[in-house]
């Protein structure tokens, strides 16, 4: 006759002397069957009860064990709460991946803490999650290395701010499979759409025409049509630079005309503010910014650049905000970024000197054009 089972009341008092980590993994088997089995019928008071045991054993328990349990509990609507937020913590992974990416218990304050404290794997595990908020999305989108913004663009059910969507359109430049990605969302701001496909490469492009449903080719169609336009617009209609000039001269005046305010323009698109605030800032001509900043090589605009001695950063903003058919992949950007810090502002001045020779020459009629590069 076999031996009759030892009850759980025994069995939790014989864990909790000998503190035997086998021993607490059993009880706890034993608990969590105990509480799966009427769980969906348990009120709050009874699923503290059952709280209080599983915080007990939990700390006796091996990373198997607990992996077990978190696996056990990730889908249940009224696990007992502070297990759920335990084991979502838990820095070991394989612990904490299946209430991260299923538990219906953590809230978005949980999983905004989370996101700012753990590592790359707990927030690859929250970008799966069925549903999640803005200001959830918005850590991610911060903290998260390429695969956990891949999988966050591709989660139908994340939902994202307009900053958010900004940042994945500026991730998208030069990552043709997240530009696919982002591309085939159907909340993306349609300004931001239309960024998008305008620095994107033409084999994306033609991916989304593709695979895309019926409805979004259309709209895609519809945008490139409208890029096409605008990009024949802004490298050929006459821009006049009256205003953009007296503006920048009373902000020179004022003392207000700074890199900051450069940066600005650029970001607002307001191209002949930019064009006007370089001329002063580079002391030279209209025409010769305009060249080089209308010219398809990226690598042209440096120069005023260094010659205004102006960050990195400030120009990498005026590289992706300038009228060209595109903007520099990352590949580029990371190599203009090496050029600009070996450009010395000496060698910047005696260029541009030599291009506004150039552009004199052409008004004057001694040549037809101001090749930037040569």
């Amino acid at each position: 006759m076999a031996p009759a089972q030892e009850s759980l009341i025994a069995e939790l008092e014989r864990a909790t002397h000998s503190g035997s980590p086998d021993i607490c993994g059993q009880a706890l088997t034993r608990v969590t069957d105990l509480f799966l089995a009427s769980a969906d019928r348990f009120s709050e008071e009874q699923v503290l009860v059952f709280e209080e045991v599983f915080e007990f054993l939990i700390q006796r328990i091996e990373t198997r064990a607990r992996q077990e349990l978190s696996t056990r509990l990730a889908l249940v609507e009224n696990a007992p709460m502070r297990v759920v937020q335990r084991l979502a913590r838990d820095d070991e992974i394989m612990v904490a991946e299946p209430i991260l990416t299923d538990s219906p218990r953590l809230t978005d304050y949980d999983l905004i803490e989370i996101a700012n404290t753990k590592g790359q794997g707990h927030l690859l595990a929250i970008s799966g999650r069925g549903q999640l908020g803005e200001g959830v999305t918005d850590v991610l989108l911060d903290r998260g290395n390429r695969d956990v913004i891949h999988k966050l663009a591709r989660n139908v059910g994340a939902r994202f701010s307009e900053p958010g969507f900004t940042t994945l359109v500026v991730k998208a430049e030069g990552d043709d499979g997240l530009a696919e990605m982002v591309g085939l969302r159907l909340d993306v701001p349609n300004h931001l759409f239309q960024k998008l496909l305008s620095q994107a490469t033409r084999a994306v492009r033609s991916k989304l025409l593709s695979v895309a449903p019926p409805g979004t080719q259309r709209e895609i169609r519809r945008v490139l049509s409208t890029v096409s336009k605008e990009i024949a617009w802004q490298t050929s209609a006459p821009r006049d630079f009256t205003h953009a000039r007296e503006l920048v001269s009373a902000m020179h005046s004022q003392h207000t005309l700074n890199e900051a305010a450069l940066v600005g323009f650029a970001k607002m698109h307001k191209y002949e503010e930019m064009v006007a605030a370089f001329s002063l800032l580079c002391s030279v001509p209209l025409d010769v910014i305009d060249s080089l900043m209308c010219s398809p090589r990226h690598d042209a605009l440096l120069i005023p650049c260094r010659v205004a001695n102006l960050s990195w950063s400030s120009v990498r903003t005026i590289l992706d905000n300038r009228f060209v058919r595109q903007s520099p992949s990352q590949h580029d950007r990371d190599k203009l970024g090496k050029d600009y810090a070996r450009l010395s502002q000496a060698t910047a001045q005696r260029l541009l000197g030599f291009w506004q020779a150039r552009a004199a020459a052409s008004r004057n009629g001694d040549a037809h054009t101001l090749d930037v590069m040569t």
